[in-house]
């Protein structure tokens, strides 16, 4: 694909709802929107190879800076061709800064308007990240979608503490725009300001005057209400460029994920899938199922009936279960497998409800369903 293909196209908006159905071309191929994307934190979707994702229909990855920054190396994965050779996943990837990862850790850091001082999680020696070296390793690292640096401060947060968070992360955002030299390579801003609607908007003001390639909507997920979240998306995405596309970051709950397409999202990360799988949990029409439940002890039953993925096409919730219970990796390789293809599944119910123009009507059915209770 050539450079200047690169880009978003917005193909229909729903009639009823802000719902969007949208293009992404990255240097490794397109993106159909609304999407999910599975988290390979250090290169890897836990418990899944690059084969399983793709016949499962994952468009694409996320990877972490942070992680993979630690170990092996971002010079090391530069030297491998880049991180698609390096875990053998040749279709598009986006890296998220590693910001949210360093900053979780508040007890360990300095922060000062250059930069951010931290220690390793794994061995404790100190580095010292300004925008232009996290812009450096992304590059490194080679990604077809990067994150800006930015801080995300917590839940909850005085709102003088959240302002400076976003004048900050606005000030850290013009000087990696600046210091972003691949051309093969997407830029996205990243929106903070909390639960306070006026900070989002200045931070999205500020974002757009800049100019990136896509806009990721941060700090949420931190533990705010659920309901604030949703009420305060809807000014966010109407005040963002419509010709771009929105990623909501770390959110993946099925009804969540739905939730926030009916208010102009487009792009989805979470752990949850994989780590409620290896948790021995579930998604399901039904709800979540937790398989140490003594209730799916002598059940032949598949996991789910109404899905299509191999899970529930062979095996029964008594062997789940099973596997489950006497700890056998297998399980949490079966149970990634579903939970991912649910996701996957819903994102593209969820497309084709929208070029059809009844996304309302499908988001109503959704709410009304056992499937809802998920939170």
């Amino acid at each position: 694909m050539r450079m200047q293909d690169l880009g978003y196209t917005l193909r229909h908006t729903d009639e009823r709802t802000a719902a969007r159905r949208g293009t992404l071309r990255t240097a490794h191929g397109e993106v159909q929107t609304p999407t999910f994307m599975p988290v390979g934190t250090r290169g890897t979707v836990k418990a899944m190879t690059s084969a399983l994702l793709e016949s499962l229909g994952a468009q694409i990855v996320l990877g972490n800076t942070y992680h993979l920054y630690l170990r092996p190396g971002a010079e090391l994965i530069a030297r491998a061709g880049g991180l698609h050779e390096f875990m053998n996943w040749h279709h598009p990837i986006l890296t998220d800064s590693g910001g949210f990862q360093i900053f979780s850790l508040a007890d360990t850091l300095k922060l000062s308007d250059d930069g951010v001082e931290f220690y390793s999680i794994l061995d404790g020696s100190k580095h010292f990240w300004t925008p232009e070296e996290n812009i450096r390793i992304q590059e490194l690292i080679g990604a077809d979608i990067i994150m800006q640096l930015d801080q995300c401060p917590p839940y909850p947060a005085d709102k003088e503490d959240v302002a400076c968070a976003v004048e900050l992360s606005l000030k850290w955002a013009r000087q990696c725009k600046e210091a972003h030299m691949r051309d093969d390579q997407m830029l996205f801003g990243i929106v903070q300001g909390g639960v306070h609607n006026d900070l989002r908007l200045r931070s999205v003001q500020g974002l757009v005057d800049i100019g990136f390639d896509g806009y990721g909507i941060g700090g949420y997920s931190v533990g705010e209400p659920h309901e604030m979240m949703l009420e305060s998306l809807p000014a966010v995405c109407e005040a963002l460029p419509h010709n771009k596309p929105r990623y909501l970051m770390g959110v993946g709950s099925p009804t969540s994920m739905l939730e926030a397409i009916g208010r102009g999202v487009d792009m989805f990360d979470c752990v949850l899938p994989t780590r409620t799988a290896r948790m021995g949990t579930a998604f399901s029409s039904q709800g979540r199922m937790n398989l140490r439940n003594a209730q799916y002890a002598d059940d032949l039953t598949p996991l789910d009936p109404e899905c299509s993925c191999d899970t529930c096409a062979h095996h029964s919730r008594a062997y789940l279960r099973h596997l489950v219970t006497t700890k056998e990796m297998l399980g949490a390789i079966l149970l990634s497998q579903h939970n991912v293809h649910y996701l996957l599944d819903l994102t593209a119910r969820a497309r084709e409800a929208i070029e059809q123009d009844r996304y309302g009507e499908f988001l109503t059915a959704w709410r009304e369903s056992p499937a809802a209770d998920d939170y």
